[in-house]
C-alpha cells in the first residue's frame, strides 16, 4: 500500500471561524453535491452559507471539524428535535475512500451516545450508505425528496440507529 492511500487519522474538534472557508470550498464541489444530492439550492452563494453555518452554531446541534492527519476533510454533525436526531457529514472529494467518513462517524456516535439516532441518504449515494452500514446504521423506510443538486425529485433511504 502506498503512503498516500493509507487510512488517515481521523480526529473531530470544535468548529473554528477558520474552517468556515474551507469547508465552503468542500460544499461547492459539483460532484460532491451530485452525489450527496439533498444539499443547498445554491451550494456557491456563500451569504447564504454564511448564515446557514451562524444559525446552526448557535443551535443545540452538536458539530465538528472532521480532521485526517491533522487537515480539515469534512465536517459532521448532529441535529434536529429529541428523539428524532439526525447525524450529517459532509467529506471533501479527495478523502474518500479513505475511511474517513466511517471513521468521523464513529467518532461522533461516541460523542453523542444518545439513540435512536437518523440519517437520510440518496438511495443511489452507495458511499454514505456504506458508511452509515458500517456504524450501525440499518434501513428503516424509503422516502422520495427534491434533490436540489439534482434538479430532481429522487429516491432516498431512511436510517435508524437504535443501539
Amino acid at each position: 500500500m502506498t503512503a498516500d492511500m493509507t487510512a488517515p487519522a481521523v480526529t473531530l474538534r470544535e468548529v473554528a471561524d477558520s474552517d468556515l472557508p474551507v469547508i465552503f470550498r468542500h460544499m461547492s464541489d459539483p460532484e460532491s453535491n451530485r452525489v450527496a444530492a439533498f444539499t443547498s439550492k445554491d451550494p456557491t452563494d456563500r451569504a447564504a452559507f454564511d448564515v446557514h453555518w451562524a444559525r446552526i452554531r448557535a443551535s443545540d446541534a452538536v458539530i465538528r471539524t472532521v480532521l485526517a492527519d491533522g487537515d480539515i476533510a469534512g465536517h459532521a454533525a448532529v441535529y434536529g428535535p429529541p428523539q428524532e436526531r439526525e447525524v450529517t457529514y459532509f467529506i471533501d472529494r479527495a478523502y474518500w475512500g479513505r475511511g474517513v467518513a466511517t471513521g468521523a462517524l464513529r467518532a461522533l456516535l461516541e460523542l453523542v451516545p444518545e439513540r435512536p439516532l437518523f440519517a437520510r441518504a440518496a438511495a443511489d449515494n452507495t458511499g454514505s450508505l456504506r458508511v452509515l452500514a458500517k456504524c450501525g446504521f440499518t434501513v428503516t423506510g424509503h422516502d422520495r425528496g427534491f434533490a436540489n443538486a439534482r434538479g430532481a425529485e429522487i429516491d432516498e433511504l431512511v436510517l435508524a440507529l437504535t443501539g
